[in-house]
């Protein structure tokens, strides 16, 4: 640790570091309420598809986030940014302990995915500005498997408390304050990699567009992407209701512990795709994801948690690498000027993908029932999957 005007600062390997653990801090609060949907269920008196539109409205703050203040913190400073985001996610997981309240539902999800943009955007930057040159791919790996795995313990530390201690909908967000508290204590040590520049602050809304030479690739990427971000929508949203009302779990923790199985999975598929072509990881991605959510809709038809967790790892896995060649694929293809734009387009779509599928699965089983929708939705995943999958196969190498 060196010393600097004004205190202390870390090394930029340890500053890495501790922007991580915030990243992870951020994201952890944002999956913390999936296991407790089926206990707002009952105290508020409202059904599943009010469960997938208060979910839903997280993909709202983060897209709000990513498109408004992505751009920011190159005119101020990454640091001045990232405090404000750890501030909005305490005061998400503070709007949650409002009692019987279904807006503070809506407003805390809100908050939650206006944190979650901001941390996104901005927290993978920062890692990659504090990576020396020839260790900025493996930082963005890091900030990316950081991301899935906040938002995979998310539900497992909230589940796991909601049933060994008391007050199930105080205690998980109060944890999560605390562990933003010590976040925001080590961010405050790492250095400023990126200094603010003199004159006016000048907002600029991110910009939204595909040049036409990356077309092409954006939509093979984009509609795997679609495909491996609905699944993640169902297992977040949906997968809570269909252990409670068809598997009659009461334990929070296993929902909890299936969404970490998608979520790890990801992760996973993240790490281990790295070392493949962007074209081996795309159509290794997008196989897997078509026979994972084909597992999953067997493990739905039969009631079998085993079977749907092994679901939730295969389609996890493939999420996890398409996403990542995907992402790659058209940031790379795109013009160096237009780079940002290409990759915040690419982003709304995924965001898209994981909340509107889900309110339609949500209306669909007040109609058609939770298990028969589920299935139906599970079939048309499979199909985008295997779709990306021959386009991709149909490209030239």
């Amino acid at each position: 640790m060196t010393r600097a005007s004004g205190g202390f600062r870390t090394t930029r390997r340890a500053g890495t570091w501790l922007v991580a653990a915030a990243f992870l801090a951020t994201m952890i609060g944002t999956t913390m309420p999936t296991p407790l949907y089926p206990l707002y269920e009952r105290e508020l008196g409202f059904g599943g598809l009010m469960v997938t539109v208060v979910f839903a409205t997280y993909a709202v703050g983060v897209l709000a986030a990513l498109l408004l203040v992505g751009r920011l913190s190159d005119q101020v400073g990454r640091k001045a940014v990232l405090f404000p985001g750890i501030g909005v996610a305490a005061v998400s997981s503070l709007v949650f302990l409002i009692p019987d309240s279904l807006p503070a539902l809506f407003a805390g999800r809100l908050l939650s995915g206006v944190s979650a943009g901001v941390f996104t955007g901005v927290a993978t930057a920062t890692i990659v500005d504090l990576a020396p040159p020839t260790g900025r791919a493996r930082a963005g790996l890091l900030a990316a498997m950081v991301n899935m795995l906040g938002l995979g313990l998310g539900p497992v530390l909230s589940g796991a408390l909601a049933d060994a201690a008391p007050y199930p909908l105080v205690l998980p967000y109060l944890v999560h304050v605390a562990l933003l508290a010590v976040a925001a204590a080590g961010l405050a040590v790492v250095p400023e990699p990126v200094p603010r520049r003199p004159g006016p602050v000048r907002w600029q809304v991110q910009r939204i567009g595909v040049p036409d030479e990356v077309r092409p690739t954006f939509v093979r990427a984009a509609v795997g992407g679609f495909a491996g971000f609905a699944v993640l929508g169902f297992f977040t949203a949906v997968s809570p209701l269909f252990l409670g009302q068809v598997l009659h779990e009461t334990r929070h923790i296993v929902p909890g512990l299936v969404v970490f199985a998608v979520l790890g999975s990801s992760t996973a598929g993240q790490l281990l795709s790295a070392r493949l072509t962007e074209r081996t990881s795309l159509l290794g991605g997008c196989l897997a994801l078509a026979t994972g959510v084909v597992v999953v809709a067997v493990g739905v038809a039969l009631a079998l948690l085993p079977v749907l967790v092994a679901g939730a790892v295969i389609s996890g896995f493939g999420q996890g690498a398409s996403f990542r060649a995907g992402l790659q694929a058209v940031t790379g293809g795109a013009p160096a000027d237009r780079r940002s734009e290409v990759s915040s387009s690419y982003f709304l779509v995924l965001y898209v993908a994981i909340s509107i599928p889900v309110i339609g699965v949500g209306a669909g089983a007040q109609v058609f029932g939770l298990v028969p929708t589920a299935v139906v939705f599970a079939g048309i995943v499979a199909l985008l999957a295997v779709g990306a999958f021959v386009s991709l196969l149909r490209r030239p190498a």
